[in-house]
């Protein structure tokens, strides 16, 4: 009959150490969760006391009205062409943007030989880093004048779809189109650097099951690592989203603010909420400020319920990803 051996002086003042430790991070990782909601708390319940400084004054609709003019006599201002220019330029930057960004993170994660693949994430995680400014400035200088041949080509062969008919000839392209491919190019970084870590943590066995079994490369890649990167991939999509619907100067620079809600995505004009903050928090007045305040209260609640969304889309699917 064997028994335990007896603990130790040592061994106890190391238990206790450890166990003071365990606890000393639980209470450092509950106090920076609740700070965390907080904060949240005192964002919200900010931008909610300002904006009902707005509401009192307006004379139109917050939410159907156009026009933005909170410092006029009759001050009337609402977030219909903001929210629709916010909403489509980040719908076309997911749409460019997600389908390639998985395709690069495949390459680097399961094509590209190694000599390759490194420098080539390198250079993604590089662009990650890439300030809004430079984007701008390049979206502006560089590829608004480039645009105009896909413009026409675009109205040309489907303007019959009427959000691609150009009704504004002769005019810089700075059109909600354009600033969703400047927002893609953005976000295609974050996107394709979180995708491909969470490809690479594809557990080896079920590959190697796969191409076992006689699967070829890309079977093996849809049948063993798309769903078990499923819920990662949802995770970068939505962090791509939260940038590129509060993105500010790339927006500023590259698109014409007009208060025209037009369904002619090829056409010049439109807004968006950060960028009307941008460019209007510096001249407004105390009125006009609460109502910033107001817009920015409408795009914190949109990115709530966007990652909300994402949350439960995640849970819903993990039972997929093969990581439990």
């Amino acid at each position: 009959m064997t028994t335990s051996p007896p603990v130790t002086d040592r061994g106890r003042a190391r238990q206790r150490d450890s166990r003071r430790g365990d606890n000393l991070f639980f209470n450092l990782s509950r106090g920076s969760g609740i700070l965390l909601l907080v904060i949240m708390a005192a964002i919200a319940g900010f931008l909610t006391y300002r904006s009902a400084l707005s509401f009192g004054h307006n004379e139109g609709n917050f939410f159907t009205t156009f026009e933005w003019l909170p410092d006029a006599p009759k001050p009337v201002f609402g977030i219909a062409v903001l929210a629709f220019g916010t909403i489509v330029s980040a719908v076309i930057a997911m749409l460019i943007a997600v389908p390639v960004a998985i395709g690069v993170a495949l390459f680097i994660s399961h094509y590209a030989p190694r000599r390759i693949a490194q420098p080539f994430a390198y250079l993604v995680d590089l662009l990650a880093a890439v300030p809004s400014i430079v984007y701008g400035l390049w979206g502006a200088l560089f590829l608004v004048p480039h645009m105009e041949g896909l413009t026409s080509w675009l109205d040309e062969y489907l303007g019959w779809t009427y959000i691609f008919d150009v009704t504004q000839t002769g005019a810089a392209p700075r059109s909600l189109f354009t600033v969703g491919i400047v927002l893609a190019i953005m976000i295609l970084p974050i996107i394709t650097a979180v995708s491909r870590e969470v490809f690479k943590q594809a557990p080896r066995m079920h590959e190697e099951a796969a191409l076992a079994l006689g699967a070829t490369r890309w079977e093996m890649i849809r049948t063993a690592v798309l769903p078990f990167g499923r819920p990662g991939v949802i995770s970068a999509a939505m962090l791509g989203l939260g940038r590129a619907l509060g993105e500010t100067i790339a927006v500023a620079t590259v698109l014409s603010a007009s208060p025209i809600l037009s369904l002619h995505l090829l056409d010049p004009g439109g807004g968006t909420f950060a960028q009307n903050i941008a460019l209007k928090f510096g001249e407004a007045g105390d009125n006009g400020r609460n109502a910033l305040m107001a817009s920015g209260l409408v795009l914190f609640v949109i990115t709530l319920l966007v990652n909300g969304a994402a949350r439960m889309i995640i849970a819903r699917r993990k039972e997929f990803s093969g990581a439990n």
